[in-house]
């Protein structure tokens, strides 16, 4: 921390440990004082070192100069009391909302969007513009209202109709997507805290962008993540997961800053933590700041100074501000949070010097506006003839970037035809997989992946790819990620990655853990994130010996449930090639890959690029019957093998392999009809697992309803039913 800094920090400390009055909630917003203490600072005075204020000559050109810095500053004050007013009156007309975040961070909002952010809300997907986070989405109102006023194509009508049925201001932000298309909307964070650690993917992928593709000539990606969070997101785990990646990776693109309110939702939050947090993210080695989240000056020099700051660290600026400031019936209190402001709004209008009339923006503070757009447009046309000048020097890399902004891959069809067959011998479903990743990098120069310390197990290690990262062997244009034993994390910064809108991204870990990570899978499948897939290894009872804490029996199912999420459960390597080229071919969103430890057999009976057809349509006819039609066994992955084998000597059962339910439900009608005609209803099926999804398509199901036990796989897969024998007895007493 700078000495301005540390002594505005000691001073607050101060303040809470005697208990006395915060300054902050006295303050009001007047150009006039702002007018007077800018002139009577002279032009230094806004300078990070010179917080304290003097008599001192100037010449007329500074003086010049300190009008306009008093213009920016006296207009960035009034819009953001303009945008308290349209939170508030959005919130008054829903009845629903959380008022305290956009009230009490409107100064942070005024100088990021008025300031020191770079962006063009005429092109929203330009891809060097500045990216922000509203990690504290119950605050959503706060980004509607900034955007509306910084011009972005989010008109008042839709600000008006905030939280209400197909308007473009849903509760929490969201990810344009099939339900909302809100333009500057960069995430859907979900849960508190997940956004910090998206913000550290956007930070991981805008490196790696920069490193695969600036020319010693050329700069095309130089942007900076702001990421807006609250006492909550510091509170869960997954923040600090990210925070520790971060700073060891050395993202010093990333600027975080923390809205210190002092209050939750039931307490204010000293009934719940006492931690210094400064001292845990210099800890983290992030580089740190303490301010007055009210003081636009210090916002302004200090986020300013936290963007020219190329040290290698992340920086986090820790805003003390008072929650729902402008309504002294709630300011300052867990009130404050959701829409108990709500009768006293108008009063609070008056008191910040609105007019009556409500979703009032002046036209000063649209002028204003204008002129940012102005000079941020000129960084974009500047960008643009830079971009220019790089893509007619380096045709192929532009080539490769544009195909991959624009998410153009080769169609599935080709792309399994592209790679080779895999062979005939029984190996597990994993090791099948790290061969075809290689394929799939090849083809997909975009694509990356990472594992959570698991690479020696899961597989997916991309050979000659590099290690991405700072130090030791890494550098950050490599497409091999090591997140550490940090799984939830991995989770919320591959979607922070795939959000960024570049790069195609993978993660790994055993089965197992996903329940650490479930929640950003979720969030993915919510916001239809096709560039990130999840590759899920030790997929049953299978893993044996680590016993039943290690076997999931109940994890699979549980992934099938989500909406809009592909799970995969390959029986051999062909129908594996199918599950990786889906999972980078689909564009509706996420795919997750369940992959055995164990061997499986091939079925070689069938040729391999039938097995990957069919498994494209999520299931197919893996052995047809060779009598008249009285019987399907439904199987997947391991279970497989099983199915055919039992069925030998049945001329009239047909195999059906179904190795991703979601993807065979979305074929015609005339395709489903095909692979489980109606006509036979005599029908078993066989998984690993939970047998509750399986009635959807059979009268019988073997299954493992129970946890498993300690023994090697083979034994706890015999004993719990797992076997063509015992498939064949239950078969045996249908009717």
């Amino acid at each position: 921390m700078n000495l301005a800094v540390a002594r505005l920090r000691s001073q607050y400390l101060a303040r809470r440990s005697s208990h006395a009055p915060h300054p902050l909630s006295t303050m009001k917003f007047s150009t006039l004082a702002i007018a007077g203490a800018a002139i009577a600072a002279g032009v230094e005075g806004f300078a990070p070192s010179a917080r304290t204020f003097g008599v001192r000559q100037a010449t007329p050109l500074k003086m010049a100069e300190a009008a306009t810095e008093v213009d920016k500053m006296a207009a960035l004050a009034t819009a953001a009391n303009e945008a308290r007013g349209l939170a508030m009156d959005s919130i008054a007309a829903a009845h629903s909302g959380h008022m305290g975040l956009p009230l009490g961070c409107a100064e942070i909002g005024a100088t990021l969007y008025g300031s020191q952010m770079q962006y063009n809300p005429k092109d929203t997907t330009w891809i060097n513009r500045d990216r922000f986070i509203l990690s504290a989405g119950h605050g959503s109102m706060f980004l509607y209202s900034w955007l509306n006023l910084a011009g972005f194509d989010l008109p008042m009508e839709e600000v008006k109709n905030f939280r209400q049925h197909h308007s473009q201001t849903p509760g929490h932000p969201e990810f344009p997507n099939s339900e909302h298309t809100t333009p500057g909307i960069e995430c859907t964070t979900g849960p508190l805290g997940a956004g910090v650690s998206n913000a550290v993917g956007f930070a991981v992928s805008e490196k790696m962008a920069a490193a695969r593709y600036n020319t010693d000539d050329h700069k095309i990606f130089d942007h900076h993540i702001f990421a807006l969070a609250g006492d909550g997101c510091f509170q869960e785990g997954v923040s600090a997961e990210s925070a520790t990646f971060a700073a060891h990776e050395k993202l010093d693109n990333l600027i975080v800053l923390y809205d210190s309110n002092e209050v939750t939702l039931d307490k204010m939050a000293e009934y719940t933590q006492s931690e210094d947090i400064i001292k845990r993210y210099d800890a983290y080695g992030w580089e740190t700041y303490e301010i007055d989240g009210h003081d636009l000056a210090v916002v302004e020099e200090t986020i300013a100074a936290a963007k020219a700051s190329n040290n290698g660290k992340p920086k986090f600026i820790k805003c003390n501000t008072i929650i729902g400031k402008g309504m002294e019936e709630t300011e300052g209190t867990n009130a404050a949070h959701g829409e108990a402001g709500v009768p006293y709004v108008d009063k609070a209008r008056a008191s910040i010097g609105l007019p009556e009339e409500k979703w009032y923006v002046s036209e000063g503070t649209r002028d204003f506006f204008n002129g940012v757009q102005e000079k941020n447009g000129k960084i974009y046309s500047d960008w643009q003839a830079t971009y220019s000048a790089w893509k007619e020097a380096n045709p192929a890399l532009a080539s490769e970037l544009e195909d991959a902004v624009a998410d153009k891959v080769m169609p599935a069809e080709e792309m399994i035809a592209a790679i080779p067959e895999m062979g005939g011998d029984a190996e597990a479903t994993r090791v099948s997989g790290y061969k075809i990743i290689q394929e799939i990098a090849k083809n997909v120069p975009n694509y990356i992946s990472g594992s959570a310390d698991l690479h020696g197990s899961t597989r997916n290690y991309i050979d000659n790819g590099g290690n991405f990262g700072a130090g030791f062997d890494k550098s950050y244009a490599g497409k091999n990620l090591y997140f550490g034993i940090r799984e939830h994390s991995m989770g919320a910064i591959l979607n922070g990655i795939a959000y960024h809108g570049i790069f195609k991204a993978s993660g790994s870990t055993f089965l197992v853990f996903v329940d650490y990570f479930r929640p950003t899978i979720r969030v993915a499948s919510l916001a239809e994130l096709n560039r990130v897939s999840y590759i899920l290894t030790h997929d049953s009872i299978g893993v044996g010996e680590d016993g039943p804490t290690h076997q999931p029996v109940e994890t699979v199912s549980g992934l099938r449930v989500i909406p809009n999420l592909d799970v995969f459960r390959p029986a051999d390597a062909e129908e594996t090639v199918a599950a990786y080229v889906s999972s980078v071919t689909r564009k509706e969103g996420p795919t997750a890959l369940i992959l055995s430890r164990q061997n499986l057999n091939q079925n070689t009976d069938m040729p391999a690029m039938e097995r990957r057809a069919g498994s494209l349509k999520g299931a197919y006819v893996a052995k047809k019957e060779t009598g008249d039609l009285d019987l399907i066994i439904i199987a997947t992955g391991s279970e497989v093998q099983h199915a055919l084998e039992a069925a030998k000597d049945m001329p009239g059962a047909r195999v059906v392999s179904m190795p991703c339910m979601e993807l065979y439900e979305r074929q015609s009608d005339d395709y489903k009809e095909s692979v489980l005609p109606s006509t036979c209803t005599k029908r078993i099926a066989m998984e690993a697992g939970v047998s509750a999804p399986w009635y959807k398509y059979a009268s019988k199901v073997v299954g493992v309803d129970r946890f498993g036990f300690s023994a090697p796989g083979d034994i706890v897969m015999k004993e719990l039913g797992m076997s063509a024998e015992n498939l064949a007895s239950e078969i045996a007493t249908m009717n």
